[in-house]
């Protein structure tokens, strides 16, 4: 597995520069076609990159603004770990008017994929009530008092719906162009409880009082386990309050 797999794109598909983002993978910048596009190599499974594949597709085709896969030579939506997409201009969101156009956004991914199958492999947060292990987060690998308040977090989430989150609605994942929001990255996508992705600046989601509180102790559980242990986990364990 390598960058030698972008010939499937096409013998003139070419490497242009990598791009900021990227921790799971190695995402570049390419063209393929003629156009500016995507490509992200990463050691995710088939069945994980086909789930995030027809997702994308879905939420293009019902009018959500995403990047699209583009397939190889043979019709095939990834090959050898290597997914190449469709390049989305814009700038992050800035005004507390940008976000409340995210969280709408946000509202209807949640709203379009009720039906969505979870991400083959993954755990949402309401699993690992139960479960230790899920893909990226291993609970064994933390201290028992963490993984005790991370529980307690996900515990208050109990008997909610699930749907289609994003999982990391951060700036740098969002495009905002002629109107539109662009969400990109859905390296962190599963099936979850919707208020994980509301968690947004200036409270643009909508969440308020013990239901903004709930959601943020959820969210930053969820961060401390997926990330664990670089100091960016260890930062946001601190934020769940002890039980």
């Amino acid at each position: 597995m390598g960058w030698d797999a972008l010939q499937h794109w096409g013998v003139d598909a070419t490497r242009l520069e990598p791009l900021a983002g990227g921790v799971a993978n190695d995402v570049w910048s390419v063209r393929v076609n003629g156009d500016r596009a995507v490509a992200r190599l990463g050691t995710r499974r088939d069945a994980d990159l086909a789930w995030e594949a027809n997702l994308l597709d879905y939420l293009s085709r019902h009018g959500l603004t995403v990047p699209v896969p583009i397939p190889t030579a043979t019709g095939q939506l990834f090959a050898k770990g290597l997914m190449v997409m469709t390049y989305l201009e814009g700038d992050p969101p800035e005004t507390a008017a940008d976000w409340r156009c995210v969280a709408d956004t946000l509202r209807k991914l949640h709203q379009m994929t009720q039906h969505w199958p979870q991400r083959p492999g993954w755990r949402s947060s309401l699993d690992l009530l139960h479960v230790d292990q899920g893909t990226k987060i291993d609970l064994t690998e933390m201290p028992p008092e963490g993984v005790a308040r991370c529980r307690a977090a996900w515990a208050r989430l109990a008997g909610r719906k699930t749907c289609v989150v994003h999982g990391d609605p951060n700036p740098r994942n969002i495009r905002m162009a002629n109107g539109r929001v662009g969400l990109i990255d859905w390296d962190e996508a599963r099936r979850d409880v919707p208020v994980l992705d509301l968690v947004l600046p200036h409270k643009a989601g909508g969440l308020f009082g013990e239901e903004h509180e709930i959601a943020s102790q959820a969210a930053s559980a969820w961060e401390a386990a997926v990330c664990w242990k670089d100091d960016y986990a260890v930062k946001r364990l601190a934020e769940v309050r002890e039980v």
